[in-house]
């Protein structure tokens, strides 16, 4: 079996081959805007060679699923699997030598990286035993290699830039040989570009690619301009495993991808303008009734009626109430007021000493007399009645409080709505319930909430790439369920 494909030929039409044993050793680095040629490429080289090794295909645009149909790769889409079941899949892709692509297309762009960033560092730390050979190609890899975090949080920088980093510097110990491909060299971080040996450098216009690009290759600055003028699909090649002085190559035909894409201009519908006119914008009424939410059905003339009740009813002044001093009266009665303000949305929002301030307030319109609970004790009350633990079982009750007993006084009521969902068997997370528990509307609070609880062991968070997310409470798994 020879361990060289042609990838294309030069003007003359002498083919250009390039040895996939030496780009192991060596990586290689492709480099053009968007409509160079770059997917065309990486496609040449992944079909051309897809007998000879292992291939990895980290895809963000859904590109690449296709070598599945021709070639038999694995697509892998990213958005169904949490970060512990892509980790797993990566170690099993190495254990067992499968070509995969990783479809990122579903995920939102820092959800990709995260996903990407996770599978690579699996990859890289498999067992010495699984170090078998790998093209490992990641297309747009200035996404996941920035020289600045822009847009992403600083610590996803940090994880992806490791991960790409150990791919190209010292993945080829481990059999990894990273193909890396970007529109812009500026924007990708040099410490990996550096590692390539190989260079494919495609059509680009900005001044600082085409120093950089040239740079690479060797190239005098005044050659640049060179770059500037290549065609679609044509590059400069350069590389131990391609040829050992510059070469342009126009990279040969396909077999797998989008049949039906249409290259360059297409004739416009011969349609008359006022037939093209009822195309657009007849029956609109249609098109929104399959894209909008189904409107709120009608209340019943009941509940009208009992509404307009209960606000006549507030209109008017209450009769003075005499002083209620019964203890058993008093307490039942304190215990109503903290069940009824539990419910109501207006409360929960408040701060804890406004919700304390809105029952004392509460209490003295009722005129109740007797030891009321201080601020702590009410907030504790307040969090039991808004959970709904009531509706539980004494046994049950006691023991989701007794794991509350370490929770913080002001994460209280979250952790009993999120322990009550637990015992009901409910693994995903509502978050309007803990939003409102939490007193916020702010995912991100929520975000942080359940990393704090799981940081204090409190809570085991399993988050899935495609944005679900469950929540276990370690301890209820012995109660009886209701």
């Amino acid at each position: 079996m020879t361990a060289t494909i042609t990838i294309g030929h030069e003007a003359g039409g002498k083919p250009v081959d390039f040895d996939i044993e030496e780009l192991l050793a060596t990586r290689l680095l492709v480099q053009g805007n968007s409509g160079s040629g770059k997917s065309h490429l990486l496609r040449r080289l992944l079909e051309e060679s897809a007998r000879l090794v292992q291939q990895v295909v980290i895809d963000p645009e859904g590109d690449f699923a296709s070598l599945a149909d021709e070639f038999g790769h694995i697509v892998i889409d990213g958005s169904a699997y949490s970060a512990g079941e892509i980790e797993a899949l990566a170690r099993r892709v190495r254990e067992h030598r499968a070509s995969v692509v990783l479809d990122l297309e579903g995920l939102e762009v820092e959800q990709q990286i995260r996903c990407a960033a996770g599978f690579l560092t699996a990859l890289f730390d498999a067992p010495r035993e699984h170090w078998f050979p790998a093209l490992v190609v990641v297309d747009e890899a200035q996404m996941f290699a920035p020289v600045a975090a822009g847009e992403m949080a600083e610590d996803t920088r940090r994880m992806t830039l490791a991960a790409m980093t150990n791919l190209m510097c010292r993945g080829r110990k481990r059999g990894l040989a990273g193909i890396v491909a970007t529109q812009r060299l500026a924007k990708l971080a040099k410490n990996v570009a550096a590692e390539a040996s190989n260079f494919l450098m495609g059509r680009t216009f900005l001044d600082i690619d085409m120093v950089r690009a040239a740079d690479l290759l060797g190239m005098e600055r005044r050659q640049a301009e060179r770059i500037r003028e290549l065609d679609r699909g044509h590059f400069l090649a350069l590389g131990p495993a391609i040829t050992r002085l510059p070469v342009a190559v126009k990279i040969g035909p396909v077999r797998s991808g989008l049949k039906a894409r249409a290259e360059g201009l297409m004739a416009l519908p011969e349609t008359a303008p006022a037939d093209m006119e009822a195309l657009l914008t007849g029956d609109l009424a249609a098109d929104i009734r399959e894209t909008a939410p189904p409107p709120p059905p009608a209340p019943r003339i009941e509940e009208v009626s009992e509404a307009i009740d209960r606000a006549e009813a507030r209109q008017v002044a209450p009769e003075p109430l005499e002083p209620d001093s019964n203890p058993n009266t008093v307490a039942e009665r304190i215990a109503e007021i903290i069940a009824h303000l539990a419910r109501d949305e207006s409360v929960a929002f408040q701060s804890s000493s406004a919700q304390y301030q809105t029952f004392l307030t509460r209490c003295r319109r009722e005129r109740l007399i007797g030891p009321m609970p201080d601020m702590r004790a009410f907030h504790r009350r307040f969090s039991i009645a808004g959970a709904g633990l009531a509706e539980l079982a004494d046994q049950t009750q006691s023991a989701i409080l007794r794991l509350a007993e370490s929770v913080e006084e002001d994460l209280l009521a979250p952790f009993l709505v999120i322990a009550k969902a637990a015992h009901a068997g409910e693994t995903k997370v509502d978050e309007n319930a803990i939003a409102r528990a939490y007193g916020t509307s702010s995912p991100g609070r929520i975000r942080r909430l359940l990393d704090h609880l799981e940081r204090q062991g409190i809570i085991v968070v399993r988050e899935e790439y495609g944005g679900g997310r469950t929540v276990l409470v370690p301890g209820l798994d012995h109660l009886p369920a209701e």
